[in-house]
């Protein structure tokens, strides 16, 4: 990947089958890359970075005041997020099955061999976090198929590291990432509606605005407060 420098601004610089540049700021650290049609020439990308100086400031401001997570030890009370609350983790020892459970919403009980590691600890919370994602979706996407009037084809849940969700558009196929699990159901909503327009409109153009505007109207107040919502403490790469 190709990358230049706009000032002490690093910005990568990727080459694809498009037709016009696009640009795009990545949390959680203001990375910066365009995606410029196959002919552009660098002069003219240099010139379009240059002009978008102030945009791509404002952007990476945003990113610097967001909240980090820090690494998570699950161990007694430390804090964890589920669908937008904030939880105290309650280590429960067991010879029993391995497991976690939500309790009075304040905890969640993780159920554990004695002296299971941090590493088997994160692996039976992020399975929790994933089955109980995939409850939530099947009903918004059905919603949504009526409202938009198309048909999602396939979904699937992983750890993405730049984007809160994908869409494979051929295949009808949508990709959530695993963090929504930690966010506010409407987040994820916003999310999936917006993966699904992407099915009408390929592009973040006029058409999209459009969809996006007249069926989810507050679009643009959620994408805010999922942006401001505190962000894991790893560093995403492209």
């Amino acid at each position: 990947m190709k990358q230049i420098t706009i000032g002490n601004i690093k910005i990568d610089v990727v080459r694809k089958d498009i037709i016009n540049i696009h640009l795009a700021v990545y949390p959680p650290t203001g990375r910066v890359r365009i995606a410029a049609p196959l002919k552009v020439n660098e002069d003219a990308i240099r010139l379009f970075a240059i002009s978008k100086l102030g945009w791509i400031k404002r952007n990476q401001r945003k990113f610097e005041g967001q909240d980090r997570i820090s690494p998570r030890e699950y161990k007694q009370r430390e804090s964890h997020y589920f669908q937008g609350r904030r939880y105290l983790l309650n280590i429960v020892e067991t010879d029993k099955t391995q497991k976690v459970v939500l309790k009075n919403k304040k905890f969640i009980e993780l159920h554990v061999k004695p002296n299971t590691s941090t590493a088997k600890r994160h692996e039976i919370i992020t399975e929790w976090y994933r089955m109980e994602l995939k409850k939530q979706i099947p009903s918004i996407i059905v919603k949504w198929e009526k409202i938009l009037n198309l048909n999602v084809e396939d979904w699937q849940v992983k750890q993405m590291k730049t984007k809160w969700g994908s869409c494979n558009i051929e295949k009808k196929r949508i990709w959530l990432n695993l963090e929504l699990a930690k966010k506010p159901e409407h987040c994820l909503e916003y999310i999936i509606v917006h993966e699904m327009v992407h099915l009408l409109e390929r592009l973040h153009n006029a058409r999209f605005l459009y969809y996006m505007d007249t069926h989810l109207p507050n679009w643009k107040q959620l994408k805010i407060e999922l942006n401001k919502l505190p962000v894991s403490h790893q560093d995403w790469e492209y």
